[in-house]
């Protein structure tokens, strides 16, 4: 207990001395005021009053905003109330001490006196009414005006920011430390501002007061020294004229400091940094207003009449900053780009080390075996500018942007295969043969040329593996080979249209409505949560992409949710209602310019689907229920007269009953996923359709 409260005295002695010593300094500079003082103390003093002014004017230039400097107002007191002081102090000594001589009041005004009036008083009374005018009426007076201005809009803005203050704390962008820290700003801002604004006032006071008691010593010094020290008129008034301005000089010099302290630190505003700093950054930071300058400085010195060597010189200075600074700039901006550079990169090494990485995955992924991945780096460049072409083209087609695709290689699968992943998951993957082409015959056609038969792994047709030494053979059959990175970007793509539901996020879906136009925001905004959520918008949307519907027009697409929503909730049903308001879309697509070919259903077929709805008492389906024979049958016929019509090449849709299509849909899907299948309501108006036959 004893060793702990010596420890505590101990280390609260130097604060404790502190205090008092700066409490004594206070009661000096009063007693200054009351009582006689040697004139070697009042050298000190003065001396210390310059040391001052000086101080703080160098503190205003560095700090780096205004309230860094917040004590400025009470040293600012502290200092007007020490130059005061000394006024008192010396104006006691000139008018006891005057008759003696120019060093009667101490070797600091009389030294002042011989320098800047150089034994003149009417030069020292000029010189003295000059700064007094400019403390006065230039500095004083603009800095009052600042310091007004910037503490009513400092108050003003205070609601403002405390409601900004606690705007971010509520959505969490900070935390109650900093946001206590944030208002602890606010109150020390608006009381600095505050408490400069009644600072001006005192150096605005003791510029009056400096110019009266300089005015009180001339005059007192000369009744004085005419009546008691029986000294003529003139006598008296060049001695005590020379120490009363002497005097004024000593007081005015600091007090015109540490004015244009206060007109720094009130003029700096929201500027941050050091004043060389804002102030240079900015005058230098327009290279062209350099050379302006340098121009009208060289134009300047070829004027007749007009020294040539001053405005030469600022002329190529001027030229020669304004030559470098874009020169450093560039150069600084380099290096900090580099830094930038190597941060994020090492950022990125970092990251790929850390846990949570390791649990990100990839929602496109190509992995290349080595030597797949060997040959396709040659031409990675090409093999990147495919891959965004690919997202462009997707993007227009689809209507959304699919996720980044990330390339990457992996030892652990077969040197010659790759693997496309969705969402961390295979779902497919292919082996090759690295440097030769795939070729796609016509029919039974047999190239005269060395081949081993394949399947083109993005539709599964027969294709053959050529050497790359027959390329030109094989064009000369009409035939277009396929490199290495064209058969994997062309699987690639097939297994991103099969996949575009998975594709689609959550977030995607709302980026796509925030672009929407502030009309059909409202339209959004009466959907949702009033019939339906996002979530419901979100499974519609997904539910178009599987049948490879777009959603490029997703102003038609709200309007068709916001018809049906308030009468039907089962988002099958949503999309049966969106897909025929959609017609024209979904036609246009398919024939692409030329007649739509479709496959009818026969009779047959459309009363086995119709009598397998089972509907409730309302009249909707709330059942499909079909024997697995007549499955069989119409899987079987369909095959038939799908694969028929696919060897010619065409595009074509099978049409159904419009209750009937999605089951119809269902079972054809299996066989053909690309196969589209439309309701006779999905047929827009106006639309040229070629019929290609019926399946019955």
């Amino acid at each position: 207990m004893t060793d702990t409260s010596i420890t505590s005295s101990v280390n609260g002695a130097p604060e404790s001395r502190r205090d008092i010593g700066f409490a004594f300094g206070i009661v000096v500079i009063l007693a200054v005021l009351f009582l006689p003082i040697p004139t070697f103390l009042i050298d000190v003093g003065l001396a210390m009053s310059i040391a001052l002014s000086v101080l703080i004017l160098m503190v205003a230039l560095w700090i780096q905003k205004p309230l860094d400097f917040s004590s400025f107002p009470t040293i600012l007191l502290i200092a007007t109330m020490l130059r005061l002081s000394l006024n008192i102090a010396t104006t006691r000594v000139i008018l006891a001490n005057g008759h003696e001589g120019v060093n009667a009041a101490g070797y600091v005004i009389s030294g002042f006196a011989q320098f800047v009036m150089s034994g003149d008083f009417v030069i020292g009374l000029i010189v003295f009414a000059i700064l007094i005018t400019v403390n006065f009426m230039v500095i004083t007076k603009g800095a009052t005006r600042i310091a007004e201005v910037g503490a009513r809009f400092t108050l003003d803005a205070i609601p403002g920011k405390q409601m900004a203050i606690d705007a971010d704390l509520s959505a969490g962008l900070i935390d109650d430390k900093q946001a206590q820290d944030r208002r602890k700003e606010l109150e020390d801002e608006s009381s600095f501002f505050g408490s400069m604004d009644g600072a001006s006032k005192f150096v605005r006071g003791d510029a009056i007061a400096g110019l009266i008691i300089t005015a009180v010593n001339i005059l007192g010094g000369i009744v004085i020294g005419v009546t008691r020290y029986d000294m003529s008129v003139s006598d008296a008034a060049d001695v005590f004229t020379k120490l009363s301005v002497g005097d004024g000089l000593v007081s005015q010099i600091p007090a015109l400091i540490v004015s244009l302290a206060a007109g720094l630190l009130v003029s700096k505003g929201g500027t941050r940094g050091s004043a060389e700093k804002a102030v240079l950054d900015q005058l230098s930071g327009y290279p062209r207003a350099l050379f302006v300058a340098a121009v009208l400085m060289g134009v300047f010195a070829l004027m007749p009449g007009l020294p040539m060597l001053p405005f030469f010189m600022l002329a190529a200075i001027l030229g020669f900053i304004g030559y470098s600074i874009p020169r450093r700039q560039a150069a600084r901006q380099a290096t900090e780009d580099k830094q930038r550079a190597d941060a994020d990169r090492q950022a990125k090494e970092e990251a790929k080390d850390s846990v949570k990485e390791s649990l990100k995955t990839a929602e496109i992924e190509l992995v290349l075996g080595k030597q797949l991945s060997a040959e396709l780096v040659v031409n990675h460049g090409e093999l990147s500018r495919r891959v965004a072409k690919m997202r462009r083209k997707f993007a227009e087609q689809y209507g959304f942007v699919v996720p980044e695709i990330r390339v990457s290689d992996s030892l652990t699968i077969d040197p010659k295969s790759y693997q496309i992943k969705i969402h961390g998951t295979i779902v497919a993957s292919q082996q090759i043969k690295v440097g030769e082409l795939l070729v796609i015959p016509n029919g039974d056609e047999r190239l005269p040329v060395p081949a081993d038969e394949t399947r083109e792994p993005a539709f599964g047709m027969p294709a053959l593996w050529v050497p790359n030494a027959y390329r030109d053979e094989v064009r000369r059959h009409g035939l277009e080979p396929a490199e290495n990175n064209t058969v994997v970007l062309t699987h690639l793509s097939e297994v991103i249209r099969n996949n575009l539901p998975q594709l689609l996020s959550y977030k995607d879906m709302r980026n796509l409505f925030n672009r929407l136009d502030p009309e059909y925001q409202k339209l959004l905004d009466d959907i949702c949560p009033a019939h339906t959520s996002f979530s419901g918008l979100q499974a519609v949307m997904k539910l178009l992409l599987a049948e490879r519907i777009s959603i490029r027009n997703l102003n038609l697409i709200l309007e068709a949710v916001a018809e049906i929503v308030p009468h039907v909730r089962r988002s099958e049903q949503v999309v049966e209602h969106v897909r025929m308001r959609i017609a024209q879309q979904i036609c246009g697509d398919l024939a692409e310019g030329g007649p739509l070919q479709v496959l009818r259903l026969g009779n047959r077929w459309d009363l086995a689907f119709h009598n397998a709805l089972k509907r409730d008492a309302k009249g909707e389906v709330v059942e499909f229920d079909i024997e697995p024979q007549l499955v069989e049958d119409f899987g079987t016929q369909m095959s038939e007269a799908v694969k028929k019509h696919m060897k010619s090449g065409q595009r074509f849709a099978i049409v159904a009953a419009p209750d009937a299509r999605p089951y119809v849909r269902m079972i054809v899907e299996r066989m053909f996923p690309t196969l589209p299948v439309l309701s006779h309501l999905e047929i827009a108006r106006g639309v040229d359709v070629k019929a290609l036959g019926t399946v019955s």
